[in-house]
């Protein structure tokens, strides 16, 4: 609600300062919004007077401006506004001139000599959106344009000037002289030349959002987004979920820029959601951690300061009644009892061989006939990257068939496949993965058994039970995380091989179940 008086205000959450003060009813339409918000980007009492007062000079003369309604903004004009890029391009890099490399002196001064219609101002912004283009002068000359027509924005709007192609145009040109214009300096500055001080005369208001005042290499969401997938070559499924994720915060804060992006948004968008009703692991996991890496990619390959979503987390604390378990053997023998009576491989064989190996589904939906296989005369499973994706290094393994899988029939209908998927029945998803549509197969078959509590897994309960099984029955722990796939918990546990024959005793003591006998669910 707005404040009666136009003084700091502390924010509860944050306790950051900021300037609040209502927008004229005249100028309602223009702005957006009844309630001018700005961040003092301070907790301290003192320095939040000082900065709201600035700040309230800054507003007060943005409102002037609009005001004054829309009007075509001349080059002196222009210029004017840019000393701001100019004089703070210098005071950044002063002391250490020769780090100034983001900025090209040599390609400076070619900025802006061809006029471009709004329609190719568009096209080059897409261009500009792939991080794969090869940069050649050319491609560097748009950069560089791209940067001064972002930044153009953000002075126009610092400043209450009306926002249009040409305006925006005009600016960008005058920013692009400014900072030309204090390279050249700082280049003549490296090469130890002694040059006059030049007065610094900050008239103009520069964009809050800039921390040098200048232009800043154009960086969206998604530039980051491709950059780190790029690097880190991540499966299909987790670059199409967090562009999903990005394009949700985007949607929040209006604009896709990641030089915008305050901890003050982030906070915003937590409380959204949290009030939307989305759990907290969903909003801590799903959410804001895939922010913080990316935006941490690009601040280590210094496209950002800072990374806005650091120290920004929800406390994950699972509900009463909420956190998964395993299959009792009284579940465990109703699934497998049924699987027995299917025809179709998936139902008959994936859970069998979760129930006596641990394996994740879709490790299991994509093996292969070639991954079951002798090892020093044991039959084994080989979880390999080659048969698909793999969720960590840990994950790639050999597996013994367990003894009740051979009694069972299982290499009898491993030796009916001829080549290729052990389930190619089960058609991929649009990721190329079998994994997603095994798990919707398994999901609609575990729970048409009657075991609907929501704190089993169809797939991921076998897992918790190889692990509790492997507790009752005493196998090492480091061989049982072998066989999961788990990583090794200590540095002693990763020096040395696992034999075979070793994976074969340990696994071997889990139990068959007795089938002859199975009660109804409770559940």
């Amino acid at each position: 609600m707005p404040l009666a008086m136009s003084r700091p205000w502390k924010h509860p959450k944050t306790g950051i300062y900021q300037l609040r003060k209502a927008v004229p009813d005249e100028l309602r339409k223009l702005v957006g919004k009844r309630e001018e918000k700005v961040s003092l980007q301070t907790r301290d009492p003192a320095e939040a007077k000082v900065r709201h007062a600035k700040a309230l000079a800054e507003l007060e003369a943005r409102w002037a401006n609009l005001r004054a309604g829309p009007k075509a903004l001349t080059e002196r004009d222009a210029h004017q506004l840019a000393i701001v890029a100019h004089d703070r391009w210098l005071e950044q890099y002063r002391d250490n001139p020769s780090q100034q490399t983001s900025w090209d002196v040599e390609l400076g001064g070619r900025l802006f000599s061809v006029p471009k219609t709004l329609i190719e101002i568009t096209v080059q912004a897409e261009r500009l959106s792939d991080f794969s283009v090869l940069e050649t002068p050319e491609s560097k000359i748009l950069r560089m344009e791209q940067a001064c027509l972002d930044a153009a924005n953000d002075y126009l709007t610092a400043n209450g000037i009306f926002v249009d192609d040409q305006n925006r145009r005009t600016m960008a040109r005058a920013l692009g002289v400014a900072v030309q214009r204090a390279s050249v300096t700082l280049a003549r500055l490296a090469k130890g030349e002694s040059i006059q001080e030049f007065p610094f005369s900050h008239t103009a208001v520069a964009p809050r959002s800039a921390k040098a005042g200048v232009p800043q290499r154009a960086v969206t969401f998604q530039n980051l987004l491709n950059g780190w997938a790029a690097e880190r070559r991540p499966v299909a499924k987790t670059v199409y979920e967090w562009s999903r994720v990005f394009r949700e915060l985007e949607r929040h804060l209006g604009h896709t820029d990641a030089h915008r992006l305050s901890p003050e948004n982030l906070v915003d968008w937590k409380g959204v959601m949290v009030s939307a009703g989305l759990r907290a692991k969903t909003i801590q996991g799903s959410k804001l951690s895939p922010v913080r890496a990316v935006l941490q990619w690009g601040v280590q390959n210094k496209l950002l300061g800072s990374n806005a979503a650091e120290g920004i987390s929800l406390d994950v604390k699972a509900k009463q009644g909420e956190r998964k378990r395993s299959f009792t053997d009284e579940e465990a023998k109703i699934i497998l009892r049924a699987a027995l009576l299917e025809k179709d491989s998936v139902k008959r064989w994936v859970p069998w061989i979760g129930a006596y190996t641990g394996a994740r589904l879709s490790e299991i939906c994509q093996l292969r006939r070639e991954d079951i296989l002798k090892v020093e005369d044991i039959w084994c499973m080989k979880f390999a990257p080659e048969a698909g994706s793999l969720k960590t290094s840990g994950s790639e393994r050999v597996v013994p068939v367990h003894p009740a899988l051979i009694e069972s029939g299982f290499l009898d209908y491993v030796a009916q496949v001829k080549s290729g998927a052990l389930f190619a029945e089960l058609s991929p998803d649009k990721f190329g993965k079998r994994g997603g549509n095994g798990t919707k197969m398994i999901g609609r078959f575990v729970r048409q058994l009657g075991l609907k509590d929501p704190r089993l897994s169809p797939s991921h309960s076998w897992r918790h039970r190889i692990k509790t099984l492997g507790r009752r029955h005493g196998l090492a722990q480091d061989i049982l995380n072998a066989i999961t796939g788990h990583g090794s918990k200590s540095v002693a546990d990763s020096y040395g091989e696992f034999p075979v024959e070793a994976l074969f005793r340990e696994i071997s003591k889990i139990p068959v179940l007795d089938l002859a006998n199975t009660a109804p669910s409770e559940n």
